[in-house]
């Protein structure tokens, strides 16, 4: 069996009564950029302090190439980390701050002064050296921290919410940087974040936390088109979750009634129903449809408020239930309602696309 470049293995993490973390095992290969993404308070910055040697486990281990990383201090693990504050010394110029773990490391002058050069072009900022931090931008301090934090060539890079104090315009632009620099660097990445979307853009697999575990990891396309569990579904993406009742299942698929009596078949369903379960069926907004093909199931709706936003429209809808939904409907479904469509009136869905989940 290959042996994982980085391994975290049953990391287990107390504060007294409370467990921080349970029993987090994950393996990752060299150059993957994993991001940990979960609500406040799901254990990903106390999984990723773990590694950085800032927390100690209480039980566990954590290891690189094999070897255990326990018993090495934070400062000789030769982790890069950024910080969501920048943690930028403001009495250094740039270039001097880009260069202090380089002569904290006792590099040569020479070797200092080409790393440094290469940095500042690495994040596109080859005309600030001499600039001090107060003088820069928000966006433009991240890229310092991110050139410091990679210029003594660490195996590792840890990057704890670094964007989350940016405003969004910018926060695209340095996601952006950010995946360029880890293709031009193939550094593996482990990157912690609340955002879904910052998650989805950046990452080659996502581990989704809650509660101090690891609730699915795998691509973004995974998690969102498969989840695991309601909680995945509902964390990524919108989703809308819909009373039903199960009626048969067969093959990893499920015949239901949903609140207004429709019955619909061929709906994937994760787990082992009994005939007469209650259930919620997830489908995404953008699912649903104006016009049906073949193989879509309706749904009676009446359509409540539109909004719009851009490269589309956001409807809300309420179901004979009185259960209000979520519909992002393209631009023919829009035009039609905006067209004076109102009132009773159905939409459409494919059931292959939704997901039924205990209730």
């Amino acid at each position: 069996m290959t042996q994982p470049f980085l391994a975290i293995r049953a990391i287990r993490k107390t504060f007294g009564s409370v467990v921080a973390v349970h029993d987090v095992t994950v393996d990752i290969p060299k150059g993957e950029f994993l991001t940990f993404l979960g609500p406040s308070g799901s254990g990903k910055s106390t999984t990723l302090y773990a590694i950085a040697g800032f927390q100690d486990p209480t039980s566990g281990d954590v290891l690189l190439e094999g070897a255990s990383l326990l018993s090495v201090p934070p400062h000789k693990r030769n982790i890069g980390m950024v910080f969501q504050r920048y943690t930028l010394f403001p009495h250094l110029t740039v270039a001097e701050n880009v260069a202090f773990p380089l002569r904290v490391r006792r590099r040569p002058d020479a070797e200092v002064k080409r790393k440094v050069g290469d940095m500042l072009a690495l994040v596109r900022l080859e005309g600030f050296a001499d600039r001090r931090p107060g003088a820069l931008s928000g966006g433009q301090q991240q890229r310092v921290a991110l050139a410091r934090a990679l210029a003594y060539d660490p195996p590792i890079l840890l990057m704890d919410e670094p964007l989350s104090a940016l405003d969004k315009k910018l926060r695209e632009e340095i996601q952006a940087e950010i995946r360029r620099i880890h293709r031009e660097t193939g550094v593996t990445i482990l990157y912690v974040t609340h955002d879904q979307e910052e998650a989805l853009h950046l990452s080659d697999r996502i581990a989704l936390f809650r509660d101090g575990r690891i609730e699915q990891i795998g691509s973004g396309e995974d998690l969102y088109l498969r989840p695991a569990t309601d909680f995945v579904a509902g964390f990524i993406g919108n989703s809308n979750f819909l009373p039903a009742e199960c009626l048969e299942t067969a093959d990893g698929a499920a015949t239901i009634r949903l609140a207004d009596g429709s019955v619909v078949s061929g709906v994937r369903a994760n787990h082992d129903f009994g005939r007469g379960q209650k259930a919620r069926l997830m489908v995404r907004p953008e699912a649903f449809r104006l016009t049906p093909d073949h193989a879509c199931a309706g749904l009676a709706v009446e359509f409540v408020d539109t909004a719009f936003f851009g490269e589309r429209r956001r409807v809300v809808a309420r179901t004979a239930s009185g259960q209000e939904i979520d519909i992002r409907p393209t631009s023919d479904m829009a035009d039609a309602h905006r067209g004076g469509a109102s009132g009773g009136r159905r939409v459409f869905f494919d059931p292959a696309a939704a997901f039924l989940f205990p209730a």
